[in-house]
């Protein structure tokens, strides 16, 4: 009896857990390069600064 002659080969829940574990390494492959294009990206010239905030005055001053 070699591997894959294995009776784990014809349960459905085997192919189901490889098949997720494959679409889970794809998505997070994707989202890798899309991480990594954004982060190259260079940053938008017409993207005004935010304003500062006024420091607060304490009532008891």
């Amino acid at each position: 009896m070699s591997l894959l002659d294995a009776p784990i080969w014809q349960d459905p829940g085997t192919w189901i857990v490889l098949g997720v574990s494959l679409l889970s390494l794809l998505v997070a492959l994707a989202m890798h390069q899309v991480i990594r294009k954004v982060l190259r990206a260079p940053p938008p010239e017409s993207a005004p600064a935010p304003p500062t905030p006024e420091p607060r005055q304490s009532p008891h001053d």
